[in-house]
């Protein structure tokens, strides 16, 4: 508070007695409290933005650790049903190997008895045909044996009893050695042509004796010429199939199954020729297709390139004919454009650069602007004030006339970025109102009166 100077009507100040209050004064002051108020509610609402800030990193970094733990947990869970999947899968692999196992165990004893079983017919077999040769040989010796005792028994010349023995033994001897020359690897043939001379010797004494005494008669000296004969041939033939057996020599079944499979394997072969030949005809039909549209494929873009781009075509031409190509290949094409347009990327000049460049500063430039108007999210985050029917009476009048009193956390707090917008919303709204001035400032043309 100051005193207001007068001056009197000799020119002298005069002081007044009555204090006045000075406007320009009350305004730096109430600026000033003003100021002080702003600092402290920016101070305040920094200090709470910082707080928010930490909560808001807090929940962040709590968030983050559940979503290591979750993806933890989810890894060790997908590592368990890995390693139950690989257990199961090893486990699977086992069993089919034991199968396997199982089953080639199954198929080579099988195949051991069949073959055992093949085994022990044969020998069987070999055993009963041994047996019956020599028992045919044994029956007939002993029916020629008396023919040829009676046709050369003689009181005068007892020595002639003993030439049975000696027809007979002459076959049987030969048999012997020809098993001897069948086991030790030996030439078969001369014994088995003394076996059917000595056969035939023995047959033709008993048949004579038969024709020539009454007393043995035809059909004796006929029965002992056979006896003499098939008992020989009977165990010869015995003989030769051991040889082959130890020779290896195939017989007639194992020839034709030989054939059989040969004529198999034959036709099998020429069909795989055919199919061989019908698919490489298939193959090169395609690749022939494949390169004939490769080449129409390369004309048409050879074509298109130096009807729309023929500064770029004739630079692309000249690198493929100094590099020996047969055509311009994408590597001479992105070449030659780099060369002509100064661009690395096919297909960019520089119109179409500049277009994209101002295109990005135009999209740049609206998404970082102020959004205003009915598309301002401001509003949405104030409640919407409740409409209220004009002829209703003011329910101010019940209280005095006194508003409602506004205490902390009646209104739920903004976020942050509803706060920034409503800070960037009133700078507009008063840029475009005009300059702010302080509702306590002096005008300019206001000065302390002289009256």
């Amino acid at each position: 508070m100051t005193t207001t100077v007068v001056k009197q009507v000799s020119g002298k100040p005069a002081t007044s007695p009555e204090p006045r209050f000075d406007p320009v004064a009350l305004a730096e002051a109430e600026a000033i409290r003003k100021r002080a108020e702003a600092e402290a509610e920016a101070i305040r609402i920094k200090a709470q933005g910082e707080v928010e800030a930490e909560r808001l990193r807090a929940a962040e970094e709590a968030e983050k650790q559940r979503l290591a733990n979750e993806r933890a947990a989810m890894r060790l869970e997908k590592d368990k049903v890995s390693h139950e999947a690989f257990v199961a899968k090893r486990n699977t692999e086992i069993a089919r190997s034991n199968a396997e196992t199982d089953e080639v165990t199954k198929t080579a004893a099988d195949k051991a008895s069949r073959e055992a079983q093949r085994l022990a017919e044969q020998e069987r077999s070999e055993r009963w045909w041994r047996w019956g040769a020599r028992g045919i040989y044994a029956i007939g010796l002993i029916i020629a044996a008396p023919v040829q005792f009676e046709h050369f028994w003689d009181p005068q010349h007892p020595f002639l009893v003993a030439a049975p023995g000696l027809l007979e033994g002459f076959a049987l001897a030969l048999a012997f050695g020809a098993a001897w020359a069948v086991a030790h690897r030996r030439d078969v043939l001369p014994y088995r042509i003394g076996i059917m001379v000595g056969a035939l010797i023995a047959a033709g004494v008993n048949l004579y004796g038969g024709m020539t005494d009454p007393e043995i008669g035809f059909n004796a000296g006929l029965i002992g010429a056979i006896a003499s004969l098939g008992g020989p041939v009977v165990l010869m033939t015995y003989e030769r199939g051991i040889a082959q057996k130890a020779d290896g020599i195939p017989s007639r079944r194992e020839i034709r199954a030989t054939k059989k499979q040969a004529a198999a394997e034959a036709t099998a072969a020429a069909k795989a020729r055919t199919e061989k030949a019908a698919a490489d005809e298939r193959s090169r039909i395609a690749a022939e297709a494949a390169e004939a549209r490769t080449k129409a494929e390369q004309m048409h873009r050879d074509e298109d390139r130096q009807q729309h781009h023929p500064a770029v075509w004739k630079i692309a031409n000249s690198i493929r004919s100094a590099r020996g190509c047969q055509h311009v290949t994408e590597q001479i094409w992105a070449e030659a454009w780099h060369r002509v347009t100064g661009f690395r990327q096919v297909g960019v000049t520089l119109d179409i650069d500049t277009q994209s460049r101002a295109a990005e500063a135009r999209a740049a430039t609206a998404a970082q602007a102020p959004v205003l108007g009915p598309r301002s999210l401001v509003d949405s985050q104030i409640k919407p004030r409740q409409k209220k029917d004009p002829g209703a009476p003011d329910g101010r009048r019940n209280n005095g006339s006194t508003p409602p009193v506004r205490r902390p956390g009646d209104t739920p707090p903004y976020s942050e970025g509803a706060r920034r917008q409503i800070g960037r919303t009133t700078a507009a709204r008063r840029t475009v109102d005009g300059a702010p001035h302080h509702p306590f400032a002096a005008p300019e043309n206001s000065r302390p009166s002289d009256n």
